[in-house]
């Protein structure tokens, strides 16, 4: 049954090519908006919080700060109204899952970025 699952979502989802990503890093998405008629592209910019999933469900989390509050999008990768990927900086961190970056205010939520 997972084999013909697996078939299914290789065949038929579409797969979009973006560039390799990973929890630390600042990436903005670009993403389509339908508002009545219209459609207009829109950007959210902030740090990767998570990867999860695999094929079809696979997500990932991005946080950003608006003012004093954060705020944290989640985008499924293969979302069709996804543009395009871009990522700004590479983050040094140690865990693929950095729930802990939440609390953090000021300096502390700085992330060392990785000189390629």
């Amino acid at each position: 049954m997972e084999s013909l699952i697996k078939y299914v979502q290789d065949e038929f989802v579409t797969k979009k090519e973006f560039p390799e990503f990973s929890a630390g890093d600042t990436i903005t998405v670009y993403y389509e908006i339908k508002e009545g008629e219209k459609t207009r592209t829109q950007f959210f910019k902030g740090v990767v919080i998570q990867r999860r999933g695999a094929g079809a469900t696979e997500t990932f989390t991005i946080r950003k700060m608006s003012g004093t509050v954060g705020v944290e999008r989640i985008f499924p990768v293969h979302m069709p109204a996804l543009q395009r990927v871009e990522v700004n900086k590479r983050g040094k961190v140690r865990r693929s899952r950095i729930y802990y970056f939440r609390e953090l205010t000021g300096k502390k939520a700085r992330i060392k970025e990785v000189r390629s």
